[in-house]
């Protein structure tokens, strides 16, 4: 049973849409995926149908910007009723933020003498609710400044560049207790990939385990293995659930195909046993995993 829990399509920042992505799921051997775009579910529902008519188990999820300590941290949500108040506040503020940057980001790169404006960012995000920084990185590519989404956030795009905005990211803390309250899981996403300074450490998710965190992304592409081994240890001295997955943007993202990491099956249902617990303690109406 090959499962990858993090995955994103057109509704945020991957370039297939939600029925390429699964058709390109199904080829690629996978019988369970998550779609988890940029703090949306707008893909949900084309997801579902396509996951019904195609033959695989579908997992609605999402990708949410946090911050905690000064640090972002990409928080998974799986299976939370999308209505929940809160969270769609939380989720209106975070998306006004990746909008909101977009004409500052365009405006340095005009300082620095490089053609684009609001109109090249709009076609490259074209059907996306969370424009941002890839869209950005999609029209510098379409104006042949740069190769790739890659060499965008090296020169221009990523933290400390020229053209680096910040923005809005809900309270980590928060967000947990709102998808908690909402009926679904939360899981850390490449918690230690990047720039992260490996935090949160251990004694931070312990406490953020005792207000609803279920898990961690410990198989990711920017963990190398003995943060892998480093992670797996932390989350068998906590009980966390370990996920292993691709996130995988399409072409948007090189090195992250479908199935590149995937989660164990015990530990997939581990996270589901969570998530049915979470929705009857919460009393609301939650999606259900879409099966064959």
């Amino acid at each position: 049973m090959r499962i990858d829990l993090h995955t994103h399509s057109r509704a945020s920042d991957g370039t297939q849409t939600p029925t390429e992505l699964v058709g390109a799921a199904v080829a690629a051997g996978l019988d369970v995926l998550a779609l988890t775009d940029h703090d949306t579910t707008d893909g949900w529902a084309e997801a579902a149908e396509a996951a019904e008519r195609q033959g695989l188990e579908l997992v609605r999820g999402m990708e949410l910007s946090t911050r905690h300590q000064d640090h972002g941290v990409h928080l998974l949500a799986y299976l939370p009723d999308p209505t929940y108040p809160p969270l769609v506040e939380e989720l209106d503020r975070v998306l006004a933020g990746r909008r909101g940057r977009v004409p500052t980001m365009i405006a340095r790169l005009r300082e620095l003498g490089i053609g684009i404006d609001e109109e090249d960012v709009r076609r490259a995000a074209a059907g996306t609710a969370a424009t941002g920084r890839p869209h950005v990185a999609d029209a510098l590519v379409a104006r042949g400044v740069v190769a790739d989404r890659t060499e965008a956030f090296d020169r221009f795009l990523g933290w400390g560049r020229p053209a680096h905005v910040d923005r809005y990211a809900a309270p980590l803390v928060d967000v947990i207790r709102h998808v908690a309250a909402a009926g679904g899981v939360t899981v850390v996403a490449h918690p230690w990939g990047r720039s992260s300074r490996r935090r949160p450490d251990e004694q931070d998710l312990a406490q953020l385990q005792e207000i609803g965190l279920a898990g961690i992304e410990v198989d990711h592409q920017d963990h190398d293995e003995p943060t892998r081994a480093e992670l797996r240890a932390i989350a068998r001295n906590l009980g966390l659930v370990v996920t292993g997955s691709s996130d995988h943007h399409g072409a948007g993202k090189l090195d992250h195909e479908l199935g590149v990491n995937t989660t164990a099956p015990e530990e997939y249902h581990r996270l589901l046993d969570l998530a049915a617990a979470a929705s009857a303690a919460s009393g609301r109406r939650t999606p259900e995993v879409v099966r064959p």
